[in-house]
């Protein structure tokens, strides 16, 4: 049995970032370790799900979080690595720098994490976001790794970074067969719910009927006019990002509470009788999102958008609910907030679901044969 290192690179939402330090300024008195840990506490989107369970199964694994101004400026000051037109971290959380979203990763980002793989020497390099495996960067740091992996439920990147990959894993079906006939080795690779959480729900004093936590933009067009249809006709509590390219008369900005991030979020879905999912047009018919697990792993009743691979997943009627129009949506809606027997049989059995079969932990087991067939 081998031991693997893995250095795990990820960039966080901007709104996240910001809203993080200004909700604890405290953390930038923190050193490195101790606000990356604090920025772990939150649970945004994998947070330390992969290294946590890749530890108990006997790995090293480390995080990054790239675009993190406060946090690599910390660990390049730590680790005395000087960069190029720094960016001052000030004491008053206003002047915090934004960390904007990036097509090409910022010069600074690059420069640590060159850095931080020489450091740290992994043997598999992850990233959970290929836009930043740029071609120039992947070469100088290629010699200190043995696998550069990137993971990608999205729009594709630029193909230059796809193929400084030497693996690419998906939860799209559809996308490995893609990436294969492009040269590149790719495996399929389901998204997963992290147990530990469990003890971490909290009974809030609010209660949901029915609600949307998720992004709204083009990319989810179709999903999105099927949510102005549902909150015309039913009381929908919706948080997310993008609200602002909605026209000011949309049903959903009727009921919209913001942004809900890691536990916060959890805790919504925790608190709710029915929480609704729709997946990004690039899914085209293949279910995979977070929000399948995140929500049956929470306890909540799920009504998702039917996909042809759903029942892989979840059993559809008695895990999980699914709808294959607006009209649908709304009329199942309907009917599982009046029958709450029923609503909760099937809430039980999505989360024991999730549980026995989609924790991250699974998923780590998973990787680990994945990798060694690769590297």
């Amino acid at each position: 049995y081998l031991s693997y290192r893995f250095l795990i690179i990820d960039p966080y939402y901007e709104n996240f970032l910001n809203a993080f330090y200004k909700k604890h300024p405290q953390v930038l008195a923190y050193d490195y370790d101790n606000a990356l840990k604090a920025l772990m506490a939150e649970c945004f989107g994998t947070a330390d799900f992969y290294s946590s369970n890749l530890i108990s199964l006997g790995h090293e694994a480390v995080d990054v979080i790239a675009n993190d101004r406060v946090l690599q400026q910390k660990w390049a000051k730590q680790n005395r690595v000087k960069v190029s037109n720094p960016s001052f971290i000030s004491r008053f959380i206003q002047r915090i720098p934004y960390i904007r979203r990036f097509s090409r990763p910022a010069a600074w980002i690059l420069a640590i994490l060159e850095s931080q793989v020489k450091t740290i020497k992994p043997d598999i390099l992850y990233f959970h976001n290929i836009s930043l495996c740029e071609p120039d960067f992947v070469e100088k740091v290629k010699k200190h790794v043995k696998l550069v992996v990137g993971q990608i439920a999205c729009p594709l990147p630029a193909e230059r970074c796809l193929h400084s990959c030497d693996l690419i894993l998906t939860s799209f079906p559809h996308y490995v067969e893609r990436f294969r006939k492009m040269g590149i080795a790719s495996e399929y690779f389901r998204l997963a719910f992290e147990a530990s959480l469990i003890r971490r729900l909290q009974n809030l004093p609010q209660k949901y009927e029915t609600v949307f936590i998720g992004g709204i933009s083009k990319a989810h067009g179709e999903g999105t006019r099927t949510l102005e249809y549902l909150a015309a006709k039913v009381k929908v509590d919706f948080w997310g990002y993008g609200v602002e390219a909605l026209p000011p008369n949309s049903y959903i900005r009727r009921n919209f509470h913001g942004e809900a991030w890691g536990l916060d979020m959890y805790n919504i879905l925790h608190n709710s009788k029915i929480v609704v999912n729709r997946h990004i047009d690039v899914a085209e018919n293949y279910a995979n999102n977070m929000r399948l697990y995140e929500a049956t792993g929470a306890g909540a009743f799920l009504i998702t958008d039917y996909r042809d691979n759903l029942n892989e997943l979840f059993e559809i009627g008695k895990e999980v609910e699914v709808y294959r129009s607006a009209e649908e949506l709304v009329e199942k809606v309907k009917y599982y907030l009046a029958h709450d027997d029923e609503r909760k049989k099937i809430a039980e059995a999505g989360q024991a679901r999730t549980l026995r079969d989609h924790t991250w932990e699974k998923r780590m087991a998973e990787l680990v044969e994945i990798i060694e067939r690769y590297i």
